[in-house]
């Protein structure tokens, strides 16, 4: 097991691991709404099951949402 950081939160995890078994195990909501950084650099979606991630990387899923404000 390894010690890795999601959304500033440690996780104990296997390795190896790419983002996207990651994505996968942490059970994300709409992943094709996420963006990913890890160790505070944008992953690009079309790396995901290239990037693999090692111990003490930090991984935060970011979720942009839409609206406005009401004037």
């Amino acid at each position: 097991m390894a010690q890795i950081y999601v959304n500033g939160e440690a996780q104990d995890v296997s390795l190896p691991l790419t983002v996207n078994e990651l994505i996968r195990q942490q059970q994300v909501e709409t992943p094709e709404m996420v963006s990913v950084q890890v160790n505070e650099e944008f992953a690009e979606r079309e790396q995901w099951d290239d990037i693999i991630i090692k111990e003490g990387d930090s991984v935060d899923f970011l979720y942009f949402m839409g609206g406005g404000s009401a004037a």
